[in-house]
């Protein structure tokens, strides 16, 4: 084959046009992801004192306060949440992934699952609040954990489906071979062998709902006083964040930057810590 230098120059100027677009992209989100960190940082690092965990959201017009009741009522909704979406969404996936190939209800349930995932999180808020606040009478945490699920299920499913897909075909090829019936070779071998992106997928699934403000809206509401009853309308963190951010009140506002410093720093934490637990178990 003859060398065309004309085309290997017409390469090389693609390729150099390419890096540079590409590294000006990846210039250009980092320095605005710094930037949203630096002032997220600058404003809300003063507001994370012991006050924050210790005293309920105030009243208009108040000095003082924290969001103790806003903390409480964000990690009950979302501990519900990951009780009631994590075995749904690992569930699903290994049936679409293992089960699912020909099924039509496979194919329904990934379509399902696309159309839950682009959907608006305020749209699936509106439709949680028809079915289970509407009906009911009155906003509460159940409905807000519902909204979440909704939210947090098509994100567990469509990871979990595309990781087990990923082991390779030999794997199940040999459980097979040693005669292990497929339900012990989807859960027991390929699933183990996917556990750290279904482990990823959860995190991203937590992570999305972690500031989900506008289904809560629509189903949790707000609660300015400290409350466990889920049956109720409950405080939580996304909420009282956009209300407080909006107000005229300075320590409303230094609130609203305190809890969204929190916020970050939680799934922050969550994601190291998930990371360095996973890392140690494998090295046993």
């Amino acid at each position: 084959m003859q060398f065309n230098a004309s085309l290997y120059r017409k390469r090389r100027a693609a390729n150099a046009i390419g890096l540079t677009l590409s590294m000006a992209s990846m210039g250009l989100g980092l320095a605005v992801l710094l930037w949203i960190l630096y002032v997220l940082f600058s404003n809300g690092i003063s507001a994370l004192d012991l006050t924050l965990f210790t005293q309920d959201t105030p009243a208009p017009g108040t000095e003082g306060g924290g969001l103790r009741n806003a903390i409480v009522g964000s990690l009950m909704m979302l501990g519900l949440t990951v009780l009631v979406s994590t075995p749904i969404g690992i569930l699903a996936g290994v049936y679409l992934a293992e089960y699912g190939d020909t099924s039509k209800t496979a194919e329904l349930t990934r379509f399902v699952t696309d159309i839950m995932l682009s959907a608006p999180s305020i749209v699936l808020g509106l439709f949680v609040y028809a079915i289970a606040v509407a009906t009911v009478g009155n906003f509460s945490g159940y409905a807000g954990s519902l909204a979440l699920s909704l939210i947090a299920i098509p994100v567990v499913v469509r990871t979990t489906e595309n990781m087990l897909r990923l082991v390779p075909g030999s794997l199940r090829e040999a459980a097979f071979a040693l005669g292990a019936p497929r339900w012990k070779v989807a859960t027991l071998v390929t699933l183990r062998a996917a556990k750290s992106g279904v482990m990823t997928g959860l995190l991203l699934a937590v992570a999305r709902i972690s500031g989900e403000t506008a289904p809560l809206l629509f189903t949790a509401l707000n609660n300015q006083f400290f409350s466990t009853d889920m049956g109720k309308p409950m405080a939580n963190l996304p909420v009282v964040i956009f209300q407080f951010a909006m107000s005229p009140y300075d320590n409303w506002i230094r609130l609203a930057w305190g809890g969204a410093l929190l916020i970050t720093l939680a799934v922050l934490l969550l994601n190291v810590l998930a990371r360095v637990a996973f890392r140690e178990k494998v090295q046993r």
